[in-house]
């Protein structure tokens, strides 16, 4: 099901907040940081995850991904690295709708007011588009968070 509140056909995806369920969980995803960050209600300083849809994606960006951590990346499943002080993650989107297929990459962050539970009667007022398939939305576990260098792995969660 997909729900819009756009007046018009011809809207612009990418300014639009949409609610899904992200490979982890369900969350906000949207191009846009500052309306996440006023969803969201938290400083505009504190960044958001970058989810990538391919590696190749993440490579286009210009992000200096260390040759030895490359693999870890491809293979990585529901996880989010940090490098270099920037969050990402890399997830294809197999269960989502073709609009989030078209995009290379996406701000995510989870579907709730900072330090609480998802709330459906809250995101649904505070989306654009609301994206579901017939599993419904369910709040899952975070990701896993990892820093890596060029020689170390740390994880953080």
């Amino acid at each position: 099901m997909v729900k819009s509140n756009s007046t018009t056909r011809l809207f612009s995806i990418n300014e639009q907040v949409i609610l899904t369920q992200t490979d982890t969980t369900v969350g906000f995803v949207s191009q846009n940081a500052n309306a996440l960050a006023d969803i969201k209600t938290r400083p505009n300083s504190k960044p958001f995850i970058k989810v990538y849809n391919s590696l190749k994606s993440l490579q286009d960006a210009h992000k200096r991904v260390p040759k030895t951590q490359k693999r870890l990346l491809r293979r990585a499943n529901k996880s989010t690295f940090i490098v270099k002080n920037e969050a990402f993650r890399i997830a294809a989107y197999p269960l989502h709708s073709n609009i989030l297929r078209n995009l290379n990459w996406v701000y995510s962050t989870s579907a709730n007011e900072s330090g609480k539970n998802f709330d459906r009667e809250f995101c649904q007022s505070k989306t654009d588009i609301i994206i579901e398939d017939l599993n419904d939305l369910e709040e899952k576990t975070a990701s896993k968070l990892f820093k890596i260098n060029n020689k170390k792995i740390k994880r953080l969660r």
